[in-house]
C-alpha cells in the first residue's frame, strides 16, 4: 500500500482521483442507458424479455417473470438454517433502529383561529433493485426493505436478475421474504429500473426506487429521477480509517480490505499520525492478500484507490476526513468519541477497535446504504424518511385572515402578481 505524507497538495490530488469513480464521470454509457429506457417505455414486457435473454441468458416470459411462493419455499430449503436465523436477527436489529426514526403528523392550533400542521404518510408503492451477477447481497435486501416496512409502505416490489437457469439467488429470495417484499420480478440492469419507473404489463410502476447496482443501473436511476423518486446515485464503496499509534495494525489492515474487495473501483484510505503504524498496516495487508479469496480484486482496488496518509497531527487528519466525506469512517484512536465530535461529514462512523465496518454492513441496525463520492457533505443514509411524504396543512378563520390580509396583498403586489392579491382582497370587499 502506498504511503504518502498528507499535505494540501496530496489531499487535493486524492479528491480529484476519487471523483473519477463517480457515475457522473461515465457519460459514454448514457446513450446506451437512454436507449434501453426508451425501449422499455415503448415495448414494455417485450423489451424486458429480450434484454434478459441477451444479458442474463435466461428465457423469461409473462408466465415466469414473477417469482412464485413455491420458488421462495425452495429457496429456504437451499440455505443453512443458521444463515436464515442470522438474517432474521439482522432484520430485527434493522427494524428496531429504524423504528426510532419514525415521525408523526402534527397540528398546531393558535388562539387567532389559524391551524397549521404537517401530515406524514408513507408512499404507496416502493421498488427495490437487488444486483445479481457476480455476487448476491441479501443484506442489501434487508436494508432497503425493512425501513420501507417500518414507514408503512403497503406494497414493495423487488427486481433482481435471474441466472441462466431462470432462477433467483436463494439468499436474495429468503431475505426478501423475511423483510416483507410483496412481489419479486426476474429482471435486472437498466431495464429493471425503467420497468419500475414507467411500468410494463408485468412490472408495476412504483413511486420510489432504491438499491445499489452497476454503472448502468446507477445511470438509469439518474435518468429516471423525476418520473420516480430514487434514493441516490451511488458510486463504488469506500472506507476511510483515522488511526493513531494506539491502533492495532492488523485490525486496520483487515478493515481496509473489507471494502477493497467489493470491486476494482472501491477506495480504502488510512490517515494516521504514526508513520510506524502506516508501515505496519502495509505489511499486514501484504500478508492478508496471500490468503483472501478475492485477492486479485483487492490488489487492483489498492493499486487504483488505496492510500496510507501520514498526517502531522490529529487535527490535520480530521480536516482531511471532513474534506473527503467518506461513505464509511472508522475512528481507531486513543479517544475515538472525542475525535468523533470534530467530524462533520461521513455516511456512517464506526468508533473503536471492535466496531469494524462489516458490523454496520450486516448486523448492527443502522442502514448500510450510504452517501458516496463526497456526497456525505449533503446526503444522509437511507432511512424511514425516504419512504414517507409530507403534506402541509393550512387553515385560517375569517378573523385570522382579516388580521393579515393587507400584508399578504402588499407582498403579492410587490411581486407583480395582482391575481394573488385579488384572491385575498375579494374576501374583504
Amino acid at each position: 500500500m502506498r504511503i504518502i505524507k498528507l499535505t494540501e497538495d496530496t489531499k487535493q490530488e486524492l479528491i480529484n482521483n476519487l471523483l473519477k469513480r463517480s457515475p457522473s464521470s461515465y457519460s459514454e454509457y448514457e446513450s446506451t442507458v437512454a436507449e434501453i429506457i426508451n425501449n422499455v417505455r415503448q415495448n414494455k414486457d417485450k423489451a424486458l424479455f429480450e434484454y434478459t435473454a441477451k444479458f442474463d441468458k435466461a428465457e423469461i416470459n409473462a408466465d415466469n417473470i414473477k417469482v412464485t411462493r413455491q420458488e421462495i419455499d425452495e429457496a429456504y430449503k437451499q440455505l443453512d438454517a443458521d444463515f436464515i436465523e442470522v438474517m432474521k436477527k439482522s432484520a430485527e436489529n434493522i427494524r428496531v433502529f429504524h423504528e426510532k426514526q419514525k415521525r408523526n403528523t402534527w397540528i398546531d392550533t393558535q388562539e387567532n383561529g389559524s391551524i397549521l400542521g404537517q401530515r406524514i404518510l408513507p408512499i404507496e408503492l416502493s421498488g427495490v433493485y437487488v444486483p445479481g451477477g457476480k455476487a448476491a447481497y441479501p443484506s442489501s435486501v434487508l436494508m432497503n426493505v425493512v425501513p420501507a416496512k417500518v414507514a408503512g409502505v403497503e406494497k414493495i416490489v423487488m427486481c433482481t436478475p435471474p441466472g441462466a437457469d431462470g432462477k433467483v439467488n436463494p439468499g436474495t429470495l429468503v431475505a426478501a421474504d423475511i423483510a416483507g417484499v410483496t412481489e419479486v420480478y426476474k429482471v435486472g440492469g437498466a431495464q429493471a429500473i425503467a420497468a419500475m419507473a414507467f411500468g410494463t404489463e408485468s412490472v408495476p410502476k412504483v413511486d420510489k426506487i432504491t438499491g445499489p447496482g452497476n454503472i448502468f443501473v446507477a445511470l438509469a436511476k439518474k435518468a429516471c429521477f423525476g418520473y420516480v423518486s430514487i434514493d441516490s446515485i451511488a458510486g463504488p464503496s469506500e472506507i476511510l480509517v483515522i488511526a493513531d499509534e494506539t491502533a492495532n495494525p492488523r485490525y486496520v489492515a483487515a478493515d481496509l480490505l473489507s471494502q477493497a474487495e467489493h470491486d476494482e473501483l472501491a477506495s480504502a484510505i488510512l490517515i494516521t499520525t504514526s508513520e510506524k503504524l502506516a508501515n505496519e498496516v502495509s505489511e499486514e495487508i501484504d500478508g492478508f492478500l496471500k490468503t483472501l479469496s478475492r485477492a486479485n480484486i483487492i490488489q487492483k482496488s489498492l493499486d487504483n484507490y488505496g492510500y496510507a496518509f501520514v498526517a502531522e497531527n490529529m487535527q490535520d487528519a480530521i480536516d482531511a476526513a471532513n474534506t473527503i466525506a467518506s461513505e464509511h469512517l472508522e475512528i481507531i484512536t486513543a479517544n475515538p468519541f472525542e475525535t468523533m465530535t470534530k467530524i462533520k461529514n461521513a455516511g456512517a462512523i464506526f468508533l473503536g477497535s471492535y466496531s469494524s465496518e462489516p458490523l454496520g454492513d450486516y448486523f448492527a441496525g443502522p442502514n448500510h446504504i450510504l452517501p458516496t463520492n463526497g456526497t456525505a457533505r449533503f446526503f444522509s443514509p437511507l432511512s424511514v424518511d425516504d419512504f414517507v411524504k409530507k403534506t402541509s396543512i393550512i387553515s385560517y378563520s375569517e378573523d385570522a385572515l382579516r388580521a393579515v390580509h393587507k400584508d399578504i396583498e402588499l407582498f403579492a403586489q410587490k411581486e407583480g402578481l395582482t391575481a394573488h392579491a385579488n384572491s385575498i382582497a375579494v374576501r374583504f370587499e
